[in-house]
Order: structure tokens, then sequence, then C-alpha cells
């Protein structure tokens, strides 16, 4: 879509002008918000795929129950060093040309996931597949930032319903498809959608106002800048402890669910997917909320984290389907409803030019929380063989997020 120029709206956004001298920023803006959306839900459910069917396809691959979890840390190893740099460069090259550098290859790591035949492959391909997908995240923050001004809240709030969406798509359809085609076949389809919404996106996307006037290097001054900034510390640190419960939740409830309660691995996909969906339905009302109330960001995160840690070791303490049914769409509103919590506020502190680098550091951080809970939950299952142990492990991410939180400085407030 090309423009001739550009104004600036109430919001403090600057729209696009067509050829014809009307403004296209307006219902552009969220085919954009479609396009980055559809990305991140395909980087999520390549990379929760693995976990939905650890318990019954690693007997397969001689896994012993400590180590199902390994593919999942060795994807964000991979994921939290892409999003140290691909932040960083985002902000140089632009939302765009990033997005595509990261689906692209996702599309064929994830494919070729499918030939792996012991635990080194495929720590080494899930790794890869980390490094490719995990630019994906600071691009899509950094468009959005860049063409959504007063909405922004709910514009990321609807972004980061592909991480809850995911838990439900890979949950519903990867167990079933994979015991009746092949887990091979699972991650070949995977792959080539990736591949294929990757190359939609390079060939229909175009950067906002903030990438046009930024193209220029970021100093060192100015990282230095975003390193030191308190609100963003506590932020990333916040945001590590949710993770660090709700990515090892998703890698391991499964698998908690079938060897500890004899739970069927497609019921219990049955039950992390409502976890999935009330996730997805709770982040857009959280974001709304925040563009309300964005006052009030601090006390919304505190409470939300709060909740998180109390459902999360009440999940721990059930044994029945019926008390995992109920449960689980709780957890998933509280879990995933920090996410655009944080990541808004974020972009407040931030601000619109270097939305793509804080993202990306702040991430790094946080998913230091998603590459170890897998590991360590499997370790203290594998020592106990303690259902609520697990939880309780899980359980310590939120309290020590809520202990960051609680040193944010004043009100993280929208830049007008």
């Amino acid at each position: 879509m090309e423009t001739t120029g550009s104004v600036t709206d109430r919001a403090g956004m600057r729209q696009s002008i067509g050829r014809d001298g009307r403004p296209s920023h307006a219902v552009y803006r969220w085919f954009v918000l479609l396009l980055v959306w559809g990305a991140f839900l395909m980087s999520c459910v390549d990379r929760v795929a693995w976990s939905t069917i650890a318990a019954p396809v690693g007997n397969s691959l001689s896994l012993k129950v400590d180590m199902l979890g390994s593919f999942v840390t060795a994807f964000y190893i991979g994921y939290v060093i892409a999003n140290v740099f691909g932040g960083l460069v985002t902000d140089v090259m632009g939302g765009r040309k990033m997005l595509a550098l990261a689906m692209i290859p996702l599309g064929i790591a994830t494919f070729g996931f499918s030939f792996t035949r012991n635990l080194h492959t495929g720590l080494a391909i899930q790794f890869v597949m980390g490094l490719a997908g995990g630019a994906d995240y600071s691009a899509g923050v950094k468009l959005i930032s860049s063409w959504f001004g007063r909405e922004r809240g709910r514009a990321l709030g609807i972004y980061a319903t592909a991480t809850s969406l995911s838990v439900v798509l890979t949950n519903a359809t990867v167990p079933s498809m994979s015991a009746a085609h092949g887990w091979q076949s699972v991650f070949q389809v995977l792959g080539g959608v990736t591949l294929c919404w990757g190359i939609v996106c390079a060939a229909l996307l175009r950067d906002g106002s903030a990438a046009s006037e930024n193209g220029s290097k970021i100093t060192r001054a100015e990282i230095s800048i975003l390193l030191r900034n308190r609100n963003l510390i506590c932020l990333a640190l916040a945001g590590c402890g949710a993770l660090w419960a709700t990515v090892g939740f998703s890698a391991w409830s499964n698998a908690l669910m079938t060897k500890a309660h004899g739970i069927s691995p497609i019921l219990a996909g049955s039950i992390i997917a409502t976890f999935g969906l009330a996730g997805a339905i709770g982040k857009p009302l959280v974001g709304w909320l925040l563009d309300i109330f964005h006052g009030s960001a601090k006390v919304l995160s505190i409470v939300c984290m709060i909740c998180f840690a109390g459902t999360m070791v009440m999940f721990g303490q059930c044994s029945t389907i019926p008390a995992f049914h109920v449960l689980a769409p709780v957890l998933g509103v509280v879990a995933f409803g920090t996410t655009p919590l944080f990541l808004t506020q974020v972009t407040w502190v931030s601000g619109e030019k270097y939305a793509g680098a804080a993202a990306g550091l702040t991430n790094a951080v946080q998913q230091c929380g998603s590459a170890l809970a897998p590991i360590v939950v499997g370790g203290v299952f594998a020592i106990g063989h303690s259902f609520q142990m697990a939880f309780l492990t899980l359980a310590m991410g939120p309290l020590i997020g809520l202990i960051a939180l609680l040193f944010l400085a004043g009100q993280t407030q929208q830049r007008r």
C-alpha cells in the first residue's frame, strides 16, 4: 500500500495518506495486526506441538521421563538468544523484513524436525527453530506499536492471544493427528503452513511510521539507557516469573496428568485446551481494561500475579477430571492475562522508537523462565513423582514476579 505523506491524528499516531489524499491507516492497521497475529500464532504452535505428544512419542525416541521437556528447553535457549539481537535489529531494518527472516527459516526447521530419530538431533533442530522464531515476537510488537496509538493495549492483547490459542489448537488437533498419521506428519504440515505464512507476510506487510523515521543504528548509549531503566527491569523479571509458570504448565501438564493420574493424552489435551481458550478470551479483555485504566496498570498486574500463583497451587491439589476442567480455564485467564499487561507497559516505557529493542530485550529475560521451567519441573517430578510438588515449583514463578512488580517506580503510563 503506497503512501505519499502523513498526518498526525489526535491519538498521537501518524496516519498514512494515500494518493487520493484519504487516510488509509485506520483500515490497513487491522490488516497488519491480522498478519502479525497469524505469524505469532504459527510460531507458538510450532513450539508447543511437541509438548502435547511428548509422553507417547518420547518412548519411540528412547527419552527418559525427565528428558521429555528437554526439546522445549532447547527451543527456548535459541529463542532467548534470538530475542536479544532480534529486537535490536528490528528497530534498524523494520518489522516487515525481520518477520520474514524469522518465519521462513522457522517453517523449514519445523519441517526438518519430522526427521528426528534421536535426542541429540532433536535438541539441535529445536535450538535452530528457537533461533529462527525468536525474532518474530519483537517484529510483531514493533509493527503494532508503529500502527496503533491509544488502542495499543487492545491490539497487543489481541496479538497476545496467539500464545493461548496455540495451546487450544495444538491440544485439540495434534494428539489426534499424531495418533492417526504419525507425529512426523504433524511437523511436516506445521512447517509447510509456517513457511507459506512467512511468504505472505513478506509480500503484503508494510512498516509503519516508526520504521520509516528510524532506519538508523541504535547507539550503545541508547541500549544502555534501556538496560538500566528500572521499570523495564521490573517488567522483565515479572514476565520471567509469569512465563516460568505458563510455559512450564503448557509443557508438562499433559504429561503429568497422564503419568500421575492415568488420564489419556487426548483427554488431557482437551482439558488444557480450555486453559488456552480462556486465555485467548481474557487477553483482549485485559488489554481493553488497561487502555481504560492505564493509571492502574501496576495494581492490575499485582492482582493478576497473586491469582496466578494461587490457582497454580490449587491445580496441583486436584486429582479428578471435573476439578481439572473447572480450574484449567481460570488458570488460563490469569496466566495469559499477564502478557498484555506487561507487554503494553514495556512499549509505554520505551516509546515507539525503541519498541522493538525493548520488547526483544525484556522478552529475552522473560524467556529464561520458559527455557528453565520445563527441565526443572521434569527433574522435580522425576525425583519425587509428586504431582503437587511439580505445580508448587511452577507457582514459585508468579510469586517471584509479584515481588518484582512491587518495585515498579510510579506509573508506567503511555507516552502521548
